[in-house]
């Protein structure tokens, strides 16, 4: 039969994870910090600059605003709840089977599938630094790397992450001394900026509020990554705890780092002086004289695309394990290491392979048909961010509700202004979803991730009603 997760009843209780607890708080944090700190930064903030302006700021800070909400709700189920399969969990308990099914395999197969992009990119670029070993080489050696490191003790992947997301969020305080001290004309051969490129070439507003808005539907998406911070929870020695340390500390700083960076770089240079697909960093660092600038973005770079590919296997491994726990997957994937799965102390060795092997089978449809097959993969994972979002919103909804009638106390990290704020997150979910299909760019993408979806909910709604035909059938 299927074992549900507990709903609260009373002081809720979560049955102890069989996965090892070697992830400390400083993992956690800065798992926090760097988790979402990627290549979306370094380089796709070019992108919204260019349809923005120097209103990309208001941009990052609507779709910030709107991540740290989710996450904020995510933290508080987290908190009260804490579970390696986080969301899906709370789904389940919240909206029933189909909800945790059905989000689980989703960001499953959105982490694998993004996880050939990351590995791709960060492959190319070492490639250019050694041109003799194929990219396809680079590929394996990460693969094999990030494989062998989340099959061992879980402190391995934490410090991985660790100093991953150190070097990033050092480079991006480094830029931000760098970029102040420009402004005010305090670096050699350098001028006070002044307000010149924020008011010039059009204005703060050079495409007006329609600029805004494409700017944040080109920039939310590189705020994905912040949940496996809730998924990683579960294996510290005090989930509740280190959860809302993390939530609280991340949100905050974030958006600091996004919009702080992005207010740096339109303030440095005039808006027009970026470009798509190049670094604004690099446009940056190079105006004010520092030696190798893009180099020195490349390692940057490649540093966060490898960070992201270990986090991403991390997450999709114990999103998978977690579906099997609750007889959502099949069951072989329960495994861990160090013994029988009622063992505290195991990494799920089964769970790891199945996500790399899927990762695999990505990275070579991305080598081999990048333009058709993989493109058709990519675009089904598109909005499913967004999907994800709105689950955990409407989760908690549902959740903030049962655990302040039956356990109170659970609630150490509370939503603000509940219900109000969790109702307009799901009113900017629903606007940005709006807004992707009234844009040529990107309507396919809603278009084949609500496919997905529906193919998803299709079979998890099958699963159910096969179930209540046959009840011994039902999972596990």
């Amino acid at each position: 039969m299927h074992e549900a997760p507990p709903t609260p009843s009373g002081a809720p209780t979560t049955p102890a994870e069989p996965l090892q607890h070697g992830l400390k708080q400083r993992h956690l944090t800065m798992l926090g910090l760097g988790g979402v700190i990627g290549a979306g930064l370094f380089v796709g903030s070019g992108a919204g600059i260019a349809v923005a302006g120097p209103a990309i700021v208001v941009s990052y800070l609507i779709a910030g605003t709107l991540a740290m909400l989710v996450m904020r709700m995510l933290g508080e189920m987290s908190a009260a709840m804490p579970a390696s399969g986080s969301f899906s969990v709370h789904a389940e308990r919240a909206l029933g089977r189909w909800a945790g099914f059905s989000v689980g395999w989703l960001y499953w197969f959105l982490l694998v599938v993004v996880l050939a992009v990351e590995a791709t990119a960060a492959a190319h670029i070492a490639h250019g630094w050694v041109p003799a070993v194929e990219p396809w080489a680079w590929v394996l050696l990460f693969m094999v790397v990030f494989t062998a490191a989340n099959l061992t003790a879980v402190k391995n992947f934490g410090e991985f992450e660790f100093w991953f997301a150190s070097l990033k969020v050092g480079a991006i305080v480094v830029f931000l001394g760098l970029g102040l001290l420009a402004v005010l004309g305090w670096l050699p051969d350098t001028d006070p900026v002044g307000m010149t490129n924020l008011t010039g070439q059009g204005g703060f507003l050079p495409n007006g509020w329609g600029g805004v808005v494409s700017g944040v539907l080109t920039v939310v998406f590189a705020f994905g990554g912040l949940e496996v911070v809730t998924i990683a929870a579960a294996e510290t020695d005090d989930p509740a705890r280190a959860v809302g340390r993390a939530v609280r500390s991340a949100v905050v700083r974030i958006l600091f780092f996004y919009v702080g960076s992005m207010l740096v770089i339109v303030t440095v240079l005039p808006w027009t002086a970026q470009q798509a697909g190049l670094s604004p960093y690099v446009k940056v660092l190079d105006s004010i004289g520092v030696p190798s600038a893009a180099q020195i973005m490349n390692i940057v770079v490649f540093v966060a695309l490898l960070s992201a590919l270990n986090a991403n296997l991390y997450g999709s491994s114990r999103m998978v394990f977690s579906l099997a726990e609750r007889g959502e997957a099949p069951r072989g994937l329960l495994k861990v290491s160090g013994g029988s799965r009622g063992k505290a102390g195991g990494v799920p060795r089964r769970a790891v392979l199945a996500s790399v092997a899927f990762g695999f089978v990505s990275v070579l449809l991305n080598l081999l048909w990048p333009d058709t097959v993989f493109l058709y993969m990519l675009n089904s994972v598109g909005a499913v961010l967004l999907f994800v979002w709105a689950l955990i919103a409407a989760s908690q909804l549902r959740l903030r509700a049962r655990l302040e009638r039956e356990a109170p106390g659970a609630l150490a990290l509370r939503m603000w202004w509940f219900p109000y704020l969790t109702w307009l997150t799901l009113a900017g979910l629903f606007g940005v979803l709006v807004l992707m299909l009234t844009d040529d760019a990107a309507r396919p993408q809603v278009l084949w991730s609500a496919g997905a979806t529906a193919l998803v909910l299709l079979v998890a709604v099958g699963r159910q009603w096969r179930e209540r035909g046959n009840p011994t059938s039902a999972g596990r």
